[in-house]
C-alpha cells in the first residue's frame, strides 16, 4: 500500500488553567524561539484522545483495548464469565499463567505490596511489572483458552501448539486504539505494535510566564470568634493560545488493524471508522489537569485537516518567533494570520497539491484569515465524516 499520511493541527486558546503539571505541580512549559512556552504533554493529550473514546460513545467496547498492570485481574473477571466455577484465586492463578505463556511477562505480587501488607489482611493481588495493553478480543480469546486448560494449566501451556496458540491470540485482533498508539512488550518485542500516530506537545504560540494563585478556604463552622482560613495554599497555572499537531499514517494503521475488527466487512471500513474516531477525539478532547479548579473547557478556534501521500508535516515553524499580540487583539487573531501565511509557503515548496486534499474548521472573526487554505467544514461532525469517506477513497484506490 502507498504511504498516506493525516496531519491535524488546531489552534487552541485555554483560560488560566493548569492542564499538564510537571514534578514541581507547575504548568508544563517549554523553551522555543529563545522564549518560555506553556505546554501540553504529547502524553497527556493521547491519554485524553483515548479515554474520549470511550466516555463519547466513539468506538464500541469490542474496538478498545485496556491498558493496566492488573492485567491479570481483568482476564480472571474474563475467565469467570464464562466459567463461574473458576472464581477468586482459581481464576487469578489461570490468568497469571496464560498471560506469561502469551506475553513472556511474570504476573507476581510486588514485593513493595507484600512488604506493605498488614498481617491479617488479604494478599495482594498479581500484577505485571509493566503497563500491559490488551484489546478486549485477545482478552477474550485468553479467557476462552485458560478454561479450555483449566484442569492442569501448567500442564496445558507446556505443549508447544498452545504455548504458540497463546502468543498468536495475543498478537491478533488489534483493539483501534492499539493499532493508533502502539504497544510495548517488554519481555516479548515480537509482540510490539508501532504506533500509527504521532502527537506533539503542544506548545504556545507566544511566550507565557506561569502565574501563581493563593487561595483560602473557610471552615463552615467557624463561629465570628474564630477568624481565618481553615486552610491555605498555591496553585500555578498559565493561560495560552496553544498549536496543536498530530499525524496519522494511515497505512500503518491499516496494517496494524488487520482484516478489520468485523468478520466479512471491507478492509477499508475498519480503517475509516477509526480514523474518524481519532480525528474527532483528538479534536474535542481535553486533559483534565485541575479542571475542577479551572473549568478550562474550551474547543479549539480552528482546525485544519490535510490528507497527503508525502511525509508529515508540522506548522509549528510559523510561531518560532513567538506572537505578541501587541495589536491588542490578543494572539488568536495573530496565529491564524501566520498560519495563513505560512501554510502555502510550505506546501508550495515540500507538498504535492495533486494529492493533497485539505479541510478547514474554525470560529470566530479571528480565525477568518485561514479561509481558503481548504475545504470549508461547516461542523465538527461534517469534517470528520469528509476526512473518512477521502480516507476511505484512497485506501480502495491503492487497494
Amino acid at each position: 500500500m502507498n504511504r498516506i499520511f493525516l496531519d491535524v493541527h488546531a489552534l487552541q486558546t485555554v483560560p488560566p488553567s493548569n492542564l499538564n503539571r510537571d514534578d514541581t505541580g507547575a504548568p508544563k512549559s517549554a523553551v522555543y524561539g529563545g522564549v518560555p512556552r506553556a505546554r501540553v504533554s504529547s502524553q497527556a493529550w493521547k491519554r485524553a484522545t483515548r479515554t474520549y473514546f470511550k466516555d463519547e460513545n466513539l468506538l464500541e467496547p469490542s474496538e478498545l483495548g485496556v491498558r493496566t498492570k492488573k492485567v491479570a485481574e481483568v482476564l480472571a473477571a474474563r475467565i469467570t464469565g464464562l466459567d463461574q466455577s473458576l472464581k477468586g484465586s482459581a481464576a487469578l492463578l489461570l490468568a497469571a499463567e496464560v498471560i506469561q505463556a502469551a506475553t513472556g511477562s511474570k504476573i507476581e505480587v510486588p514485593k513493595r505490596k507484600t512488604d506493605a501488607a498488614k498481617e491479617g489482611s488479604p494478599q495482594p493481588e498479581p500484577e505485571s511489572k509493566y503497563l500491559m495493553f490488551l484489546s478486549a478480543r485477545q482478552l477474550d480469546g485468553l479467557a476462552a483458552l485458560a478454561v479450555k486448560g483449566a484442569d492442569d494449566i501448567k500442564a496445558f501451556l507446556k505443549d508447544k501448539e498452545t504455548k504458540t496458540r497463546a502468543k498468536e491470540i495475543a498478537d491478533t485482533l488489534h483493539s483501534v486504539d492499539i493499532a493508533l498508539f502502539g504497544r510495548m512488550v517488554a519481555d516479548s518485542a515480537d509482540l510490539n505494535v508501532d504506533a500509527a500516530v504521532q502527537v506533539a506537545h503542544a506548545i504556545s504560540v507566544h511566550r507565557v510566564e506561569n502565574e501563581s494563585d493563593y487561595y483560602t478556604a473557610v471552615d463552615d463552622q467557624n463561629t465570628d470568634a474564630e477568624p481565618g482560613a481553615g486552610m491555605i495554599g498555591n496553585v500555578d497555572f498559565n493561560s495560552a493560545t496553544l498549536y496543536r499537531y498530530a499525524a496519522l499514517g494511515v497505512h500503518q494503521l491499516a496494517a496494524n488493524l488487520g482484516e478489520g475488527l468485523r468478520e466479512g466487512e471491507a478492509p477499508s471500513t475498519p480503517v475509516r471508522r477509526a480514523v474518524e474516531a481519532f480525528v474527532h477525539g483528538f479534536i474535542a478532547s481535553l486533559p483534565t489537569g485541575k479542571i475542577n479548579t479551572f473549568g478550562h473547557h474550551t474547543m479549539p478556534d480552528a482546525v485544519i485537516v490535510k490528507l497527503r501521500t508525502t511525509r508529515p508535516i508540522s506548522f509549528v515553524g510559523a510561531f518560532e518567533e513567538p506572537v505578541s499580540g501587541e495589536q491588542g487583539s490578543g494572539h488568536l487573531w495573530e496565529a491564524s494570520t501566520r498560519l495563513a501565511d505560512y501554510i502555502p509557503d510550505v506546501e508550495r515548496a515540500y507538498g504535492d497539491e495533486e494529492s493533497t486534499v485539505s479541510w478547514v474548521l474554525r470560529v470566530g472573526p479571528n480565525t477568518e484569515k485561514l479561509t481558503g487554505i481548504g475545504e470549508d467544514a461547516t461542523s465538527l461532525t461534517a469534517l470528520v465524516e469528509s476526512v473518512g469517506q477521502a480516507v476511505a477513497e484512497r485506501l480502495e484506490r491503492h487497494a
